[in-house]
């Protein structure tokens, strides 16, 4: 059975946030989001209008890839350099709030749990949503190239 290690990582982003638009009622955005830029790093907020469910996608399939994982090492994940006119750039971390608030979504939604003093990891319903997610992509991606039938 094909996980989210053997397809390609913006294919299953783009079909989770679909369906975590479409079937999860848990995951909401918050009203603050046409609104706030995603880090310090930003000059701008997200032009997409539906970025709250591409990155609670992404943070499902970072949870999954990497985790037991915290709060703190995801807002590295999502951070960038500032720019800071002649000056040499420096690395900053993403927002906090759009990670915390994402990550207690997925856990009303039963996708994601605590494990302690270590993290958050996937429950094994969140797994099982992976999972069938990149079985459908890995079969569609099949017809168009029939080469990689024997992977």
């Amino acid at each position: 059975m094909p996980t989210p290690y053997d397809v390609p990582t913006p294919v299953l982003i783009e079909k989770l946030a679909k369906y975590l638009k479409d079937n999860i009622d848990e995951i909401v955005p918050p009203l603050w989001t046409p609104f706030v830029k995603t880090g310090s790093h930003t000059q701008r907020p997200p032009q997409n209008s539906d970025w709250w469910f591409t990155r609670c996608a992404s943070l499902l399939r970072k949870i999954y890839i990497k985790g037991p994982i915290g709060t703190s090492r995801l807002r590295s994940k999502y951070g960038g350099r500032v720019d800071r006119g002649v000056r040499p750039e420096h690395v900053r971390k993403g927002g906090g709030a759009a990670v915390r608030k994402a990550i207690q979504q997925l856990e009303s939604a039963a996708l994601v749990q605590s494990s302690g003093n270590k993290g958050r990891v996937v429950t094994q319903e969140g797994r099982r949503l992976l999972d069938i997610l990149s079985t459908e992509i890995k079969k569609d991606l099949e017809k168009e190239i029939p080469e990689l039938k024997k992977y």
